[in-house]
């Protein structure tokens, strides 16, 4: 059976040319899969041999929704089957430049970052192009907003799924498809270093996000695996290069973690790194996670860093609105908590 959402309009015309049918049929069908439509009798211009046939040999809803969660804020965080059981999690939210869609790449993480929720049960596979789509349609279908923003900043490592990460990035801003801007969309990395020389290179004008968390060699290694293969140094490296191929400034999402990273110590080692660069420092107080053993920051502190990385360093740095803190929005946790029930 072919995924309609993982494929191209002129993948669908062919598909549908290969059916039998005039091209124009391949275009209509095109426009509803972008529609987001989850049944072939969506599809109302369609003659219902073709919709009958389409059903015998295609899928449309790869991605469904089993289960919702809603923040005092609006935030929604949903838990999502994909058609072999697996399931991901996506959340939706609302900003003040408009609606973003927060969606995973891969079912589970093998990353093994110390704080995140989304390793726990290590990972089961990644997901396609077309699954990534799947979230933001049903997303866009539950709320009846259309999304602005799509964050690759859920379950997973976009760039451990390269191949499907740039061909979401292309099908998504694609003028025939939902048309979004490059600017709106980012991609968070822990720091794959090939992966982000290769992604400077194919010159998207998206938003690069590293999540750095530590700006010390040997204690980034202790939370965060990835380092001891690539340090930071090669990480910052890879980073200039990519700023200077796309011209886009660079975000680094720093996790702070309470008695962990967020002394004056830490701020001044992060500052002296990254001043002068092209780059923007999220704060993120850490979600706490059941199973794990770390705390958020508490504000003052967190004050007292943003302060120095602003006034001392001249760094553009702001902290991040919590959203959807009363539903366990972070990633991983509702997926972890489904599993445990079963």
């Amino acid at each position: 059976m072919k995924d309609l959402r993982n494929m191209s309009k002129q993948q669908i015309i062919n598909f549908v040319e290969a059916l039998g049918e005039k091209p124009f049929r391949g275009k209509q069908v095109y426009e509803w899969v972008i529609k987001g439509v989850s049944q072939f009798e969506e599809m109302a211009n369609l003659p219902n041999a073709l919709r009958q046939k389409l059903s015998e040999v295609a899928i449309l809803d790869n991605y469904k929704i089993i289960q919702q969660l809603k923040a005092k804020d609006g935030t929604i965080k949903v838990l999502g089957a994909l058609k072999d059981g697996n399931l991901v999690e996506s959340v939706f939210m609302t900003y003040k430049h408009g609606h973003s869609a927060c969606i995973s790449t891969q079912v589970g993480c093998k990353m093994k970052c110390s704080f995140c929720a989304s390793t726990l049960n290590g990972i089961v596979r990644s997901l396609t192009a077309g699954e990534y789509l799947g979230q933001v349609y049903a997303l866009q279908k539950l709320t009846g907003h259309r999304i602005d923003n799509v964050v690759l900043m859920g379950s997973g490592e976009p760039l451990d799924n390269y191949e499907e990460s740039v061909r979401f990035i292309k099908m998504v801003t694609d003028e025939d498809g939902l048309n979004l801007s490059g600017r709106s969309i980012t991609l968070s990395t822990c720091g794959l270093v090939p992966e982000i020389y290769k992604l400077a290179d194919e010159k998207f004008a998206i938003t690069l996000a590293i999540s750095l968390h530590n700006p010390f060699q040997e204690e980034r290694m202790e939370i965060m695996p990835i380092s001891k293969r690539y340090p930071i140094k090669e990480l910052l490296k890879a980073v200039e290069y990519y700023a200077e191929k796309t011209g886009r400034r660079v975000t680094f999402e720093y996790a702070l973690i309470a008695g962990v990273n967020d002394t004056e110590l830490h701020a001044e080692q992060l500052g002296s790194l990254l001043r002068g660069k092209l780059v923007h420092v999220n704060l993120i107080p850490v979600n706490a996670v059941e199973e794990k053993a770390f705390k958020p920051s508490q504000n003052d502190q967190i004050n007292r860093f943003k302060t120095i990385l602003l006034d001392k360093y001249r760094i553009n740095t702001t902290v991040r609105r919590e959203l959807g803190s009363d539903i366990n929005a972070a990633c991983g946790q509702l997926r972890n908590s489904h599993l445990k029930s079963e």
